[in-house]
């Protein structure tokens, strides 16, 4: 559950689930806030699991399993992978070297079964895991102005590089603020802070310092998909890298991990890949729904919504590869929707330029 259910229902929110956790979906106005974070910054408590993985062993054993390489310096993090033994991803994950401990924030709902998966095979390494959700409240600060937000109120110089972070305060609360890698095509951090700190810490962010409008999941989808950010539930989940155009969340060039000579070769398998592309439709579609170039069906829309800056229908969607590789900026296709092929013009991602561009944006 959301740590703060009575006071984002003060502020009018709706709420919905990720993962079997309560989150807020949106406030009354999604294409407010919206526009608000595009324009300046917003705020959203995330749902997310958290591990903490001690002992000596602890980054062997986790580079070992993940698909990027894990960093040795406190204060850094990666953005990575879980494959399956046949390349597919089973979660993504960001991954932060904490000093004595590695935290890793995951998709909710994937806590549980990546907790005991790694216990059972520690063996005779010296690693602990354990999920620690409960202890943390987690935020998100995001928009062009969201550098500004987060040094009005903290303690410690804003982090500059991606996916590092500083260790600092919001008066006597310590927080730890954490630049990430533009998932929204903005600005961003994300604020951890102990549980029991949470109202404190979300009120600092919405309300002192410079304003920050609040924004549930709804919006958060509308933004990660104008910027052509890949997300686990919509895109990513039981999806290959290669297909994705991964390229930040891959090393190719490491030691093995699960899943990396199937993730090496998939190219060269004979099976028929994907890419995945930017749409803009005439209509709105839903997420499945067939994509055809001229009668030949190439492809299943992945994720899809109105952007509230452009008023028309963007879409995700995942097409043969070889489509993929011949399409040019405003390439014609079309999506089946119920019944009928409605028009389609394939666009290169972002959909919307913001502050910053998305790590995770495809790459061809």
């Amino acid at each position: 559950m959301t740590l703060l259910t009575d006071v984002h229902d003060d502020h009018g929110a709706a709420f919905g689930t990720r993962g079997g956790r309560e989150v807020v979906t949106d406030y009354g106005r999604p294409e407010r806030s919206h526009r608000a974070v595009r324009n300046a910054s917003g705020v959203i408590e995330y749902a997310a699991d958290i591990l903490s993985v001690t002992g000596e062993d602890r980054l062997e054993f986790v580079d070992n399993a993940v698909s990027n390489t894990v960093p040795e310096a406190d204060g850094h993090g990666v953005y990575a992978l879980l494959l399956t033994p046949q390349g597919r991803i089973r979660t993504d994950m960001y991954i932060f070297n904490a000093g004595e401990r590695l935290l890793v924030f995951l998709p909710p709902g994937n806590g549980d079964a990546v907790a005991d998966d790694w216990g059972e095979k520690t063996f005779i390494q010296d690693v602990e895991v354990e999920l620690v959700t409960d202890q943390f409240a987690y935020f998100g600060v995001h928009g062009p102005k969201a550098t500004e937000k987060i040094a009005s109120v903290i303690s410690a110089e804003t982090p500059r590089e991606p996916l590092t972070f500083v260790r600092g305060s919001m008066a006597d609360v310590g927080v730890t603020v954490i630049r990430m890698d533009g998932p929204a095509g903005e600005e961003g951090y994300h604020v951890v802070a102990e549980a029991d700190d949470a109202l404190y810490v979300f009120d600092t962010l919405v309300n002192r310092g410079q304003n920050a409008a609040p924004f549930g999941y709804r919006t958060w989808e509308s933004l990660t998909l104008e910027a052509g950010t890949p997300l686990f539930e919509t895109e990513l989940d039981g999806g290959v890298p290669n297909n994705l155009g991964l390229a930040n969340a891959v090393d190719y060039d490491k030691g093995c991990f699960v899943g990396q000579e199937v993730v090496s070769r998939v190219e060269n398998r004979g099976e028929p890949t994907k890419r995945l592309v930017g749409l803009v439709t005439e209509e709105v579609s839903e997420a499945g729904a067939a994509v055809f170039d001229g009668d030949e069906h190439v492809g299943e829309i992945t994720r899809t919504a109105e952007s509230p800056l452009r008023d028309v229908p963007f879409a995700l969607a995942l097409v043969d590869r070889a489509v993929g590789e011949k399409i040019e900026v405003d390439a014609a296709l079309t999506v089946r929707i119920d019944g009928s092929d409605v028009a389609a013009t394939a666009v290169t991602l972002p959909f919307v330029d913001g502050s910053e561009q998305s790590a995770r944006l495809p790459q061809p």
